[in-house]
């Protein structure tokens, strides 16, 4: 009965320790932010525009050319596939998107869905928490663990239609890696190679995603560009 105590209570001490070691998810947050450039330049991110490219064994590559007004909650995304460009722009409760059709370009709306998914979008090309109890998410620390040799802490990011769970480097303070759960799908974004914009703030140039649906890995090289000035014409539909 003794020993037996003396178990409980050790296991109780252990249980303690492990909760105390659990950081804050807003601690984690304002690591990732010192971490690529202070708090008080990303609170100063009004707009941004970002070139990447895909390629993914046995697809086609493609471009892609993002502007986001985040004031204006407004995002253009242009995919260049074969010559052919397809575009999609989001702006304020509307959203559409243009095909191209020999000469001219079509243009349909959005599914509620599809624009849900854009809105998202804009904030999680730079990081899905930005202003993220304003937008109606909830962050929860999960703990600690070991990714791929590193120490990591894990945040859990959910709100209406969407669940992230977020890896931050124990030592670097950097987001590593992104699983986003939405409509069924889950998506895995490794992420690397952090390269300082010229407006001061660092961001992963390299990403390898893979999802549940398609399965294949797609490695995604960036460009990031922090408010210059947006070309209003970008969101006419």
């Amino acid at each position: 009965m003794k020993n037996t105590w003396k178990i409980l209570v050790a296991l109780m001490l252990i249980n303690s320790a492990s909760f105390a070691q659990k950081l804050p998810a807003d601690s984690i947050f304002n690591n990732f932010y010192q971490a690529t450039g202070g708090k008080a330049l990303w609170d100063g991110v009004k707009s941004y525009s970002m070139k990447r490219s895909y390629s993914a064994a046995a697809a086609t590559p493609y471009d892609a050319s993002v502007t986001v007004s985040l004031p204006e909650q407004s995002m253009y995304k242009s995919k260049t596939i074969m010559k052919r460009s397809f575009v999609y722009t989001v702006k304020g409760d509307q959203g559409w998107i243009k095909v191209p059709l020999g000469q001219r370009m079509d243009v349909k709306d959005l599914s509620q869905a599809e624009q849900q998914s854009m809105r998202l979008e804009m904030y999680e090309m730079l990081a899905p928490f930005i202003d993220y109890k304003n937008r109606g998410l909830i962050a929860t620390t999960v703990g600690t663990e070991t990714l791929n040799g590193v120490q990591v802490n894990q945040v859990e990011l959910q709100g209406k239609g969407v669940k992230y769970n977020l890896y931050f480097d124990a030592k670097t303070g950097l987001l590593v890696r992104q699983r986003e759960t939405s409509g069924g799908v889950e998506t895995t974004t490794d992420m690397s190679d952090y390269t300082k914009s010229a407006y001061g703030i660092s961001f992963p140039s390299k990403l390898v995603e893979i999802n549940t649906a398609d399965k294949k890995p797609v490695t995604i090289k960036s460009a990031l560009t922090v408010n210059q000035p947006v070309n209003a014409d970008l969101f006419k539909r």
